[in-house]
């Protein structure tokens, strides 16, 4: 909780017959939010203006007709190369589009330093926003200078911003050096650009399920499999870690989602997704369908709520009759996962497993109780959530450590799911915020009033910081609620706006601290999370009426964040797997992931394998930390000779390259999935989704 439960840096699954590696952790520092101020404007719609706006630019004549076509289908217009730029784009738009009224900024790019330093781009004077369909130039504008010409020490590149916001006509459209030195990627402006995305960011969930069978109708035939672990001594007949060969302590453990790239299910972190995703419902309850092709589309209830029921029935399994939560259950690995045959053993319980677990039956049981035939199964998650409460507050300081020597649990499980004295601090606040929620008692209140002020956000001076979101976004969900006492709530409210007022989100937003418009402090591994929960605090914000803002400006900063995850980044990269038939000309090819392993000819990528990885995996994104195993190149024959570059040596937006080797490369620590990861980022995109 105290990093915003982004999970630590972990040593990941090997391929077959490798070795486990040391565990790894990630740093978390502080990060924040970038900007975007309105340009000059000229034209708008589908059609260029008959005559300009004041001060605007002259209209150029379209197009000759007879112009080459994109490689998008519905593109018809030539997407002009530059030769000056071999390395990427010189050109970046978020590649799925745009919603009408909210902002819209292309930027140009012209690399200094990092990989690409030999590439080079002079911007033209104008560039154009062209209807795809019609050819018709319908928006013109002079691109405005980044810092005056500066070079981002973040992303290594000078850069241009063009302004194109005026432009609200749904339909497709390029951005194009008047020149013709270059274009931008096909996008597409209207209202629903994002559902698609959404729907395949949801089914990810559906793939990452463990003890069901993935059928061709359903995940299609690349990727049909059929049920993992559910073999002797698997997740049905799990084990104690500490006695293996005893069969009494054999416990169902199936179901539930691969974490990450690892099959291993980590109890505190499942929680914190399932808060996540019962937020993204409960913000947004209006726009789930039941089209997202799962086993349970079709019933009465939207898919989203089917696969989060999926999660909780088996957070459920890991409940003792205590209240007491298992900490972990450890899984074997291949590819596909149902070719796993090694046994599955679980953890004890811990005090920071069974307080997140008391969190997320909470929420759940607030989401799942309001819903028609759910009242049983919600209230059935109320006993399990003051049960869970109950336990810990009895029993605090229960630690338990995968994979750590001093806990004799080498090799259960990869990343490290316990957490220190804050982290617990944390989660047992959010817990009492969901359980006051839910139940309108008075102790839970109490507890969040005698403990709010030893947050970070009190103690570090109004302190917000995407890597405590998950505390944070709680913090303000109590500060809404109608019981919550009035001091409280208006310190909590004081004390964010205070925070997002600060240098770090909004003074980096109006100061256009990133020519990406999406700043952090600092990058770090999983990058791509932080973005997304930078954008959730932005959205916070709005959600709650927030600060001096409109509810428009804290929504277009958030915006910025989902527009740099779709290719508004140095590397012009959609960082969502496989997304070409969606919209993305450049999405992630391949990734860190036990099944879609490196060598395999169905799955390694999309652009070389059979398959390809399915679409919508959200990856861990650019990380300066990153570093091939300690002692390559000598340590085995598969380091190579030197680190490979990119990731390592370059600013840290570049720090990032498509790869999935495991051991000795590391590639989880750029390219890794994470269930974390996806949360967040659908709790972002939902909100821009109608």
């Amino acid at each position: 909780m105290s990093s915003g439960d982004t999970k630590p840096g972990s040593n990941k699954p090997n391929k077959p017959n490798k070795p486990n590696k040391p565990n790894k952790r990630r740093t978390f520092l502080l990060a924040t939010g970038a900007s975007l101020l309105p340009m000059s404007l000229l034209g708008c719609g589908g059609a260029s203006s008959s005559a300009p706006a004041p001060g605007a630019l002259p209209m150029a004549a379209p197009p000759e007709e007879g112009a080459g076509t994109q490689s998008s289908s519905s593109a018809q217009v030539q997407a002009a190369q530059s030769s000056s730029m071999t390395l990427g784009p010189a050109i970046v738009v978020d590649q799925f589009g745009y919603l009408p009224g909210f902002d819209k900024v292309a930027v140009i790019r012209n690399p200094q330093t990092g990989f690409d330093a030999a590439d080079s781009f002079a911007p033209g004077a104008l560039y154009d926003v062209v209807n795809a369909a019609t050819n018709a130039v319908v928006y013109r504008a002079a691109p405005v200078a980044w810092h005056d010409g500066a070079t981002d020490a973040s992303s290594g590149d000078q850069a241009w911003h063009v302004d194109f916001s005026a432009v609200v006509a749904p339909g497709q459209y390029v951005i194009r050096d008047a020149q013709g030195h270059a274009s931008s990627a096909p996008f597409r402006i209207g209202a629903d650009v994002y559902k698609s995305v959404l729907r395949a960011a949801v089914r990810y969930f559906y793939y990452q399920r463990a003890g069901i069978a993935k059928t061709a109708q359903l995940a299609g035939a690349g990727w049909a499999d059929a049920a993992s672990h559910l073999g002797p001594l698997q997740d049905r007949q799990a084990r104690l870690f500490s006695a293996p060969g005893d069969a009494s302590t054999e416990r169902d453990v199936s179901g539930g989602w691969y974490d990450a790239g690892d099959f291993n299910k980590y109890t505190r972190w499942h929680a914190g997704y399932l808060i996540d995703l019962l937020h993204a419902f409960a913000d947004r309850p209006g726009i789930w369908g039941k089209d997202a092709n799962i086993p349970e589309s079709g019933n009465q209830h939207p898919d989203l709520l089917d696969e989060i029921k999926w999660g909780m029935d088996w957070l459920i399994k890991m409940q003792e009759p205590s209240g007491a939560m298992l900490s972990i259950a450890g899984l074997a690995h291949a590819s596909p996962p149902s070719a796993a045959t090694g046994q599955t053993l679980y953890g004890p319980p811990n005090t920071s497993a069974t307080l997140a677990s008391a969190g997320a039956f909470a929420l759940g049981a607030r989401v799942f109780g309001a819903r028609a035939g759910l009242a049983s199964y919600g209230n059935a998650l109320r006993v399990r959530a003051e049960r869970a409460w109950n336990w810990a507050v009895a029993n605090p300081n229960v630690l338990f450590k995968n994979n750590d020597a001093a806990y004799n649990s080498q090799g259960l499980g990869a990343g490290q799911q316990e957490t220190d004295d804050y982290g617990r601090l944390g989660h047992k606040i959010a817990a009492a915020i969901y359980l006051y929620q839910l139940t309108g008692k008075a102790l839970y209140n109490s507890f969040v009033d005698a403990q709010y002020r030893n947050t970070h956000l009190f103690e570090y001076w109004n302190y917000v910081s995407p890597f405590e979101a998950a505390l944070q976004q709680a913090l303000m969900h109590h500060a809404s609620l109608p019981g919550a006492t009035p001091a409280t709530a208006a310190a909590l409210r004081a004390a964010y706006v205070s925070g997002m007022d600060g240098t770090d989100h909004w003074g980096a937003m109006s100061a256009r601290t990133d020519p990406y418009l999406a700043h952090l402090q600092v990058y770090t591994w999983g990058s791509n999370a932080i973005k997304s929960h930078e954008g959730n605090n932005f959205a916070a914000l709005a959600q709650y009426g927030l600060g001096t803002r409109s509810a428009a400006a804290n929504l277009n900063a958030a915006a910025h964040y989902l527009h740099y995850l779709h290719g508004v980044n140095p590397l012009g990269k959609v960082y969502l797997s496989n997304m070409g038939a969606l919209g993305a000309t450049n999405s992630v090819d391949q990734f860190y992931h036990t099944w879609f392993a490196h060598g395999s000819v169905k799955w390694d990528s999309v652009k070389d394998s059979t398959y390809g990885p399915p679409p919508g995996f959200l990856v861990g994104g650019p990380n300066p930390g990153y570093h091939w195993e300690n002692g390559c190149p000598a340590v085995h024959p598969l380091c190579g000779t030197q680190s490979p570059t990119p990731p390592t040596g370059q600013p840290p937006q570049k720090s990032y390259v498509d790869f999935n080797d495991s051991w000795p490369l590391n590639s989880w620590e750029v390219t890794e999935n994470s269930n974390g990861y996806q949360s967040a980022y659908i709790r972002l995109l939902s909100r821009f989704v109608s």
